[in-house]
Formats: C-alpha cells, sequence, structure tokens
C-alpha cells in the first residue's frame, strides 16, 4: 500500500493537494515499481515508453505520481484516451483516488462532453480531441507532459496525435514531454521515433490463467458457441467477461443467455461504446455482494477499461473493424480475426485480481494461424479528418512529419479530393475548412452542419449528425433494416416513451444543438439534400427498369433492400452502402428532388455536348446533357452541332473500328498494299499500318468527311482516293515506276503483283506462260525480283522461286515430268526457254 505521503515526496506538491491526498489510500499497483526509472528518464530525457500489461494501474497511477514532478512546474498533463468511455472511467478513477470530483484536479474532455475547471492539472481526453488543441495552440501553451495511452491499440487518432506533438516539441517547443504507454508494443521502435527515448518495462503481476480450447464445429454457430461456454463458466468462479465482434452479436447472446438456467444472481451486462454512461459504468463496477455478472462486451473491454470482479474470459476470437477503400470512398466493417497479440491481451483480462480462466472458441493448432499483431489503423482508414487536421496546422504532405507507418498515398489523395469537393481545401486550407475543423465531427458531418445552419436548417441537420453518427436505432441485421432515413427522423420526434437508444440519440441531437446556437423544430422534408451535403458524391439516380437499382454520381452500382418504401424514388442520397460486388446494398438512405439537385448543386453541375456515332441508328447522334457525375439530370437533342464535332465524331468511331467501316475495294486494298511495300523498303513513303493511318487521318480521311451523317454516306468514300492524298506528286509519279500494280509476261497476259507481304510481293503465273523468259521480273526500279509463284493449268503452286534461270536450268525437268502425264493435252517443251509461251492448250493453239 502506500498514500498520499509517498505521491507528495516526488515534488513540490501545495499543502491544499497534500492534504486530499493524504485521505485516500492507493492501492498498490504492479506498475509502481516502475515510477522511480520512469521519473528518472523523463527528468533526464523528457520523452520515455512504458511498456506494462494491462491491469498495471498505469492509466491511474501513472498522471497521479507524474503530477508534482519539479520540471513540470506546475503546467498540465494531457492523458490520451482510445475511446470515450474509457476517458471518462479514468478521469473517474483518478478523480476518486485524490478524493474530488470530476473537474477538479482530473477532468476530461472528449467531443460534445468536457467536465474541465481552472484547477484542472490532468486532462484526460480522447485522441481526436488532441489534434484540434494543437489547431488552436500549436505551441501548447500550459502543457508540459503528453501521455498517450493503450498505444498498441494503433488507432489514426494517436498515430496523428502523436505526429503532431512531435512536430510540436521539433519545431516549437524542445521542453514539451512525451510519454507513449502500451501493453503490447514494439517499445524499441516507438522509442525510435522518439529519438531513442528511454523504454521502461513493467513486468507487472499477472495471477496464472489457465487456457481452455474448446473450438466449435462449422455447424455450430459462433454465438451459439459462446452461449454453450458461458453456461460452462458458470461453474468457475468470479465474473465472466466476453468478448464479441459487435453490438448486434452482443444483443442475441444476451437473449439467448436469458433462456438459460444461469446460476441465482448471475446478471447479464452488455458493455459497448454507443451504450449511456450509467449503462456502461454498471459493467464496469463490482459486482454487489453475493452476486456475479456476466460481461458481453466488445473491444472496448480488451485494454483500455479495467473491469472489477472478472475471473473467467470467453474469447470468440473475432472483432469488426472498419476498412476503407479508396477506390469507393467507402468505409465498411468487417468481421475478422483477432490477432495473437488481442488474444493475449483479453486472455490477461482474467487474471487481473487473481487465478483466472480463459476459454478460446478455437484449437490450439489454430492459434498458430493467427496473425502477430492488428493492422495499424492508418494504413486501412478513411483519412478526411487526418488531412483536414494537418491542413489546418499548414502541413501539406505527411512526410513532412514523423510517423511509425505513413499514410497510404491512395487514400490520402482520395481525402484530398473529398475535401475539395466540401469546399475544405483548395491550394490551402479555407475558412470553411477552418471551421470544419474547429467543429470536431468528420469533415462530411461538420460540411453539413454548417452549411445547413446558415441554410435555416440546423435543427434538422442535427438530428442527422446524431443518426449518423450513433448506433442505427432499429437495431436488427443491417440487411434487412429499412434503409429510410426519415423513419428514423420520425422516431426521434416521436411522442411515446422513447427507449434508451433513442434517449441517447437525443441527448446527441441537443448537444449539437447547444454547440451550433441552432433552435426550432426539424423539417424533415428537406432531409435528402441535408445528407447530400454530407454525401455528394453518393448522389443516386435511379436506372431504367423494374428493380429498384441505381447508380451513384461517382459511378458505382447500388441496389435498394426489397420492400423498401423509396423503390420508385428518382433520385436518392445513399449514406450508407455494404460496398459488397458490383451493386452495393443500400442500407441508409433519402429522397432528394431533381430540383434540390439543381439548386444546391449547381456550382458542380456541368453541360455536355456529346456528339458520337449511335450504332443502332447507323448515324451520327448529337446530344446536350447536364450531369453531375456519373448522373443524367437531363438529355436531349442538341439542335445546331457544329460540322467540326460532327466530323470528329465520326472520324472517332472509324479509326476505332480500325477502318473497317470504310469501304475497301479491291483497288484500295491494292493501292495500301503497294503503299505497305513501299514504305518498308523507304520510309519516306507514307506508313499505310493501322497506326499510321490514325496518326494521319486529319490529312486524308477528314476531308472527305464533311458533310456526312449516315453509314451509307461513309460507305460512298473512295478510300483510294483518300489514301493517295497521302502521297506528294513525286511520289505518284514514281508509284507505278516503283511498285507496278502488274508485269507483262512473255504470253502477253498482264499479270498482277500480289502485294499483301511488304517483304515478299508475289507473281503467281501459269508455267506454260513464262517460256522463253530468261530471268525473274523485278520491281522497285530492278532492285527487287518478285517471287514466282508458277502454277499448273488448274492454278496450283509447282514451284515458287526467285530465281527463274536456274529453274529453268535443273528443276523445271523434275516439274515437266509430273506435269506432262497430268496434263498430257499441255506443252510441255524440252527447251522452254525456245519454246512460245502460251495459255492454252495444244488443240487450241493456232
Amino acid at each position: 500500500m502506500y498514500c498520499g505521503q509517498r505521491l507528495a515526496a516526488v515534488g513540490d506538491v501545495p499543502d491544499v493537494h497534500i492534504h486530499v491526498m493524504r485521505r485516500q489510500v492507493f492501492e498498490a499497483l504492479p506498475v509502481d515499481e516502475a515510477l522511480p526509472r520512469l521519473k528518472n528518464a523523463l527528468f533526464s530525457a523528457a520523452t520515455a515508453v512504458l511498456v506494462a500489461p494491462p491491469g498495471a494501474g498505469k492509466t491511474t497511477h501513472v498522471p497521479l505520481a507524474l503530477l508534482h514532478e519539479s520540471w513540470l512546474a506546475g503546467r498540465k498533463i494531457i492523458v490520451l484516451e482510445p475511446r470515450r468511455l474509457a476517458a471518462r472511467a479514468a478521469a473517474h478513477r483518478m478523480a476518486q483516488l485524490l478524493g474530488e470530483n470530476v473537474g477538479e484536479t482530473v477532468g476530461f474532455r472528449v467531443r460534445l462532453e468536457s467536465r474541465i475547471g481552472r484547477r484542472t492539472r490532468v486532462e484526460v481526453v480522447t485522441e481526436g480531441v488532441l489534434s484540434r488543441m494543437i489547431a488552436s495552440d500549436p505551441t501548447l501553451d500550459g502543457v508540459g507532459l503528453v501521455i498517450f495511452d493503450e498505444f498498441h491499440e494503433r488507432s489514426v487518432h494517436a498515430d496523428l496525435g502523436l505526429a503532431l506533438t512531435l512536430h510540436a516539441r521539433d519545431e516549437l517547443r524542445d521542453d514539451l514531454g512525451v510519454l507513449v504507454m502500451s501493453a503490447t508494443l514494439d517499445g524499441a521502435r516507438v522509442a525510435r521515433l522518439l529519438g531513442n527515448a528511454p523504454v521502461i518495462t513493467s513486468e507487472g503481476k499477472a495471477f496464472p490463467v489457465e487456457t481452455r480450447y474448446v473450438p466449435y464445429r462449422s455447424a455450430t454457430s459462433r454465438e451459439a458457441a459462446v452461449v454453450a461456454a458461458v453456461t460452462s463458466a458458470a461453474a468457475d468462479p468470479g465474473d465472466i467477461l466476453v468478448f464479441l465482434p459487435g453490438a448486434g452479436e452482443i444483443r442475441r447472446v444476451a437473449e439467448a443467455l436469458q433462456s438459460r438456467a444461469l446460476p441465482r444472481g448471475m446478471s447479464i451486462i452488455p458493455l459497448f461504446g454507443s451504450m449511456s454512461l450509467e449503462d456502461q459504468d454498471r459493467a464496469i463496477q463490482p459486482s454487489p455482494a453475493g452476486t456475479r455478472k456476466v460481461v458481453l462486451a466488445t473491444t472496448i473491454a480488451q485494454t483500455s477499461l479495467t473491469i472489477e470482479g472478472i475471473g473467467v474470459v470467453i474469447d470468440s476470437g473475432y472483432t469488426r473493424i472498419p476498412r476503407y477503400s479508396p477506390r469507393t470512398g467507402m468505409t465498411r466493417l468487417e468481421t475478422v480475426r483477432v490477432s495473437r497479440a488481442a488474444a493475449d491481451q483479453r486472455r490477461g483480462r482474467a487474471g487481473r485480481m487473481g487465478p483466472g480462466v480463459c476459454y478460446r472458441l478455437w484449437s490450439a493448432a489454430d492459434e498458430a494461424l493467427l496473425k502477430p499483431h492488428d493492422t495499424p489503423e492508418i494504413l486501412e482508414a478513411d483519412l478526411a479528418p487526418l488531412v483536414l487536421d494537418l491542413a489546418v496546422v499548414g502541413i501539406a504532405d505527411p512526410a513532412q512529419l514523423r510517423w511509425l507507418d505513413l499514410p497510404p498515398e491512395g487514400a490520402t489523395a482520395h481525402a484530398r479530393e473529398l475535401l475539395r469537393e466540401l469546399g475544405a481545401l483548395d491550394t490551402a486550407i479555407t475558412s470553411h475548412g477552418r471551421d470544419l475543423a474547429a467543429l470536431g465531427a468528420h469533415p462530411r458531418i461538420a460540411h453539413m452542419l454548417i452549411t445547413a445552419r446558415d441554410a435555416g436548417h440546423g435543427a434538422l441537420a442535427c438530428d442527422l449528425a446524431a443518426l449518423l453518427e450513433e448506433r442505427d436505432i432499429l437495431g436488427g441485421v443491417p440487411h434487412e433494416r429499412d434503409p429510410d432515413l426519415r423513419t428514423r427522423l420520425d422516431m426521434l420526434h416521436g411522442r411515446r416513451q422513447a427507449a434508451a437508444s433513442l434517449q441517447r440519440l437525443r441527448k446527441t441531437a441537443d448537444r449539437w444543438r447547444d454547440r451550433l446556437a441552432v433552435q426550432g423544430a426539424s423539417d424533415v422534408r428537406a432531409a435528402g439534400w441535408l445528407l447530400a451535403l454530407a454525401y455528394p458524391d453518393r448522389i443516386a439516380q435511379r436506372r431504367e427498369g423494374t428493380a429498384p437499382r441505381y447508380v451513384l454520381r461517382q459511378g458505382m452500382g447500388a441496389v435498394l433492400p426489397p420492400g423498401s418504401g423509396m423503390h420508385n424514388e428518382p433520385y436518392i442520397v445513399a449514406a450508407e452502402l455494404d460496398a459488397r460486388g458490383p451493386e452495393s446494398l443500400i442500407l441508409l438512405a433519402a429522397p432528394i428532388t431533381a430540383e434540390e439537385i439543381e439548386e444546391h448543386f449547381a456550382d458542380q453541375i456541368e453541360i455536355s455536348d456529346t456528339i458520337q456515332w449511335d450504332e443502332t441508328t447507323g448515324s451520327v447522334s448529337a446530344r446536350r446533357r447536364r450531369v453531375l457525375g456519373a448522373i443524367v439530370l437531363a438529355d436531349a437533342p442538341l439542335k445546331h452541332p457544329s460540322e467540326q464535332d460532327i466530323t470528329r465524331a465520326i472520324q472517332r468511331v472509324i479509326l476505332e473500328s480500325d477502318f473497317s467501316m470504310l469501304n475497301w475495294t479491291r483497288d484500295a486494298v491494292t493501292l495500301r498494299n503497294r503503299l505497305a511495300f513501299l514504305h518498308a523498303h523507304d520510309p519516306e513513303w507514307p506508313d499505310v499500318s493501322n497506326a499510321g493511318l490514325r496518326l494521319t487521318s486529319d490529312k486524308w480521311l477528314a476531308p472527305y468527311l464533311t458533310g456526312l451523317r449516315r453509314r451509307q454516306e461513309i460507305l460512298r468514300i473512295s478510300v483510294e482516293d483518300a489514301v493517295r492524298e497521302l502521297l506528294t506528286w513525286q511520289q505518284r509519279a514514281k508509284l507505278d515506276q516503283l511498285a507496278p500494280t502488274h508485269i507483262q509476261v512473255p504470253s502477253g497476259s498482264r499479270i498482277a503483283v500480289d502485294y499483301s507481304d511488304p517483304a515478299t510481293p508475289v507473281l503467281a503465273v501459269k508455267l506454260q506462260e513464262v517460256f522463253g523468259l530468261t530471268s525473274t521480273p523485278t520491281i522497285l526500279a530492278g532492285r527487287k525480283p518478285v517471287t514466282m509463284h508458277l502454277l499448273s493449268p488448274s492454278r496450283r503452286p509447282v514451284q515458287v522461286t526467285t530465281d527463274l534461270a536456274s529453274f529453268w536450268r535443273t528443276s523445271y525437268f523434275e516439274v515437266r515430268k509430273e506435269l506432262r502425264g497430268r496434263y498430257p493435252k499441255h506443252p510441255w517443251p524440252d527447251d522452254p526457254l525456245n519454246a512460245p509461251a502460251t495459255r492454252r492448250t495444244n488443240r487450241s493453239r493456232p
């Protein structure tokens, strides 16, 4: 045991404080043995890392033990907690230890609630509050020490708060103390971030905890397995703490346990973040004598809170985390397996007061498959609040600060884009952006509140903010709830006795009203466009068809669940979607009218003249559209499209078809092949490949498209004449000389040259028609012999050669022997060089 006298010996304590502290006897806790080392470290380095297990007492004992250190010189200690419940509980416990009320020496400050007095020296705040404190006072004047408690949870607010605090220490306040406390943390890594700060380790005093693995069969639901485990654990001594992923599972397990024959005096108490303070306190406080409790909790009870009397922990092995997608701009809650570190923290809750038992609803073999640590939230979170807080203090690039994990570039870029859309950012933060940051809500919600207040709809905006920030009052499975936000507004203003969830929402809405200084009733009819202020990217338009399918402004697809009363609404605003599959299910929405979109988003509506090819009609379509992103608000024919735009549209579709829309006659194909042959041997000749024709289409194609509208008109274009536009007059003069279309052979026939392969032009001719031809014909001014395909009378190739003279000397006689027997009516002379060439048989020759 130690008392106020021991604490007072640490530094100069005013008499009044000594008197108060002596009245309260402090229970000795494991962290006490580390306090002398911690004080020395902070005295010499002003930074330190304290690693102590859950329940060691670091949250409540460390701030009080440091309160009167001489180097603090009477300045404040700011203690950051990851959750509102933990902040309030820690402040109440420290005030209790001092024999005071909250708001005297110890106070707390969370969003929409504050208990701070003139004498307050220890302020327990939630992590988002620190960012706003630094924004309003970058020097943190009057603050001597900032303590980051439970830092191993690695919330995005904790990472941001530490980065900003270190920035303030580096740039403005080298005397500012920084202490990072954690239960399970890579202390060395954090110490390096703090400039090689001392690492103080408290081994703590943990009682032995027996681990029992009770895996359930796949056919058994997780919740049924939890109920069975609680029934079994009722035989073990102590209160029972059950870890479940979320409030929905807690409610279902609680209902199932109510029907079980649990021991007399055992009560079932839920514990999750959106509960009232009174209900949360009931879960935390010791059970009355002769009673026991089963606390059904989310991750909130994992490290931030000490629940008195726990002797048994039942771990479902799952947790629910938010995952943000920069692609969709949405955050989706996912149920995932816990990490080994989280499982160990949960297990340790059973050994806080004495020997305990931990039931793990998985096998010992499965434990090896758990990942070592949780992924830091900053790597998977919506970074709009972070980017806005950085902009307030003049930091445009997160890389300017020191981070354990640098915020991802993709999420950061998407956050900037959203803040620009909300009017919070331009080249730097705007005055509107500063107002959003000062409000302390997510930038989306803050933008809605401020804009609605200025438009005379502040009361409704406060109701909407409460509904959007708190847990859904309809409860149940999200996919089975009515998505209409107006239903919830009606419930919020109903006159009948309200449930606890409704009372909580009304208190939150009232706090926003006080904060914004607004009064009056809510006009539910404006809910849609107010919701669109917060979610301008999720305005949605109904697609054609019978199903209630929508396209969001950002281009994604969405669908309303069956039975929704909004099925026929042409426009809605989707505040919440499940972000699964090609079409997200809409979970929360309100209708908005086309007139409201036109009025409130006029500056974002774009006029788009679309002139394009309509494949259905085979003609050019010219239309004028008024669009909001992917939403088409109006679509009508364009009365006077320009000729140039029409020509471009036709040219574009022809290029997209690789010129297949054109009428490539035989002569046009032949010309193209001849030019390809010449280009292959001399790059000065035009490139008539598809790629080359695309590059030069303005020269050879566009002039022939002027005035055209329909496919039939395009087919009448002389492609041969058009392609010739690529040639200079010198090239036109040389074309027939270098790449003739035909070559005359001894029989008198003019045989077409096949240029389909630019590397090997082919002359396919009957063998008898070249009797007497001593050498291979050439093109390209004699530089390129053609490849001769010598044909039988039936026009089948019997020889391919580029050396006709050699053929006569060698291969001809073998070919003659074979062909003479097959075609006896045709001449097969012994001396082909002196025989007359012919196209006829022996009988038909004169």
